[in-house]
């Protein structure tokens, strides 16, 4: 349904259900609003977890021939 569609929709209710659209789009913005919001993160949380390989720099086998 495209805007228009739908505000022409919404226009064509009787004012006690545009009334309750109007409290169910707040509802939306209020349940979004909470949904959205990050923990705080805490800084080196991960530190340790992550190990790469002492030769992570080095070339890779497949790609010797390219070299």
């Amino acid at each position: 349904m495209t805007n228009t569609t739908l505000k022409i929709e919404i226009n064509s209710l009787p004012k006690t259900l545009r009334d309750e659209v109007a409290d169910f789009v707040e509802f939306l913005k209020n349940k979004s609003k909470t949904k959205s919001k990050l923990k705080t993160r805490e800084f080196g949380y991960a530190k340790g977890k992550i190990k790469l390989s002492d030769d992570f720099d080095e070339p890779l086998d497949e790609f010797k021939q390219y070299m």
